[in-house]
């Protein structure tokens, strides 16, 4: 027994440690999610700018004549050779797109970016993302605290069902984040500002980590709720197994006490029937003088003779 029970706690710790890891990485990744600017990327098509002395590529040179400044230039490039393709990335809070001026990144907030119906829900999905985060760090805390303090049972049950109730609840409202989220991008791009619009794009890294982040944070809350489950039912068999060796032991203290009583019962029965034997089966002896030889019949010696 003692080896199971070493072997039970050990199990139990190695689910905790599971649950806490699973936890962890949940919240790293929703955190890393939440501050970067990698949801959506692709390319936007924008006008190539005037040639200048100091661009000299990748523009448009419309000519310069001196002689007739009133002589009109054409350029003959058409379709998508009059057009630059900058790459973009945006996140929650931001979208920042490539600077056709120069090297640098111009950002923008998403929230202007986002149309005017849409703006309640990227809100809503903002604050969701926000308590994500909050309910992930309780329960990582309260993972921790059972972790830490796993020499009691009850206590480690208790926050066990909390921290498994704290995590479901997270991963709830992290994928209601990310739905609302995807919904808000996709109308941006078919309603948002003409000059952000993109020519293409798809999901980048930091959605990817979204999710990773959910699925983790729904890996951690099954483990904790088979935790829960799986101490409570080894609780309930350990007090079952006591009570029956408690009844098991009143009964045999019970048999052998009738027991007792029984052989006390037959040893007594026994003495007095002895007793009452012999007091039936002794001879009284009757003393010689004391008999008349008188009474005795006549015909008694005739038969004898």
């Amino acid at each position: 027994y003692a080896k199971q029970d070493m072997y039970k706690d050990f199990s139990r710790k190695c689910r905790s440690l599971l649950s806490v890891s699973l936890n962890f990485f949940a919240l790293f990744f929703s955190i890393t999610a939440f501050i970067t600017t990698y949801w959506c990327v692709g390319t936007q098509r924008v006008p190539k700018p005037k040639c200048s002395k100091l661009r000299t590529h990748q523009c448009i040179d419309y000519g310069v004549n001196e002689t007739d400044p009133n002589k009109v230039v054409y350029s003959w490039e058409t379709g998508d050779d009059r057009f630059l393709f900058r790459q973009f990335h945006t996140g929650i809070w931001f979208s920042c797109e490539e600077n056709i001026h120069d090297e640098s990144e111009m950002c923008r907030s998403f929230i202007d970016l986002a149309p005017a119906s849409e703006k309640g829900m990227l809100w809503l999905s903002l604050v969701s993302e926000m308590l994500y985060i909050i309910l992930l760090v309780v329960g990582f805390s309260l993972m921790c605290l059972d972790l830490v303090h796993s020499s009691n049972v009850i206590d480690g049950l208790k926050l066990n069902a909390f921290a498994a109730v704290f995590t479901v609840l997270s991963g709830l409202l992290g994928m209601v984040a990310h739905v609302m989220y995807t919904q808000v991008f996709q109308v941006t791009v078919s309603l948002g500002p003409p000059d952000w619009r993109p020519y293409n794009w798809d999901y980048g890294w930091s959605f990817c980590m979204a999710w990773a982040s959910f699925t983790c944070c729904m890996g951690a809350s099954v483990t904790t709720l088979n935790s829960y489950t799986k101490t409570v039912i080894e609780f309930r068999h350990k007090r079952k197994t006591f009570e029956q060796s408690i009844r098991e032991e009143h009964a045999r203290e019970a048999f052998g006490y009738f027991r007792e009583r029984s052989l006390h019962s037959i040893s007594k029965s026994v003495e007095v029937y002895s007793s009452q034997t012999l007091k039936s089966g002794r001879k009284t002896l009757i003393p010689a003088d004391s008999l008349d030889l008188s009474d005795i019949p006549t015909s008694l010696g005739e038969e004898q003779c």
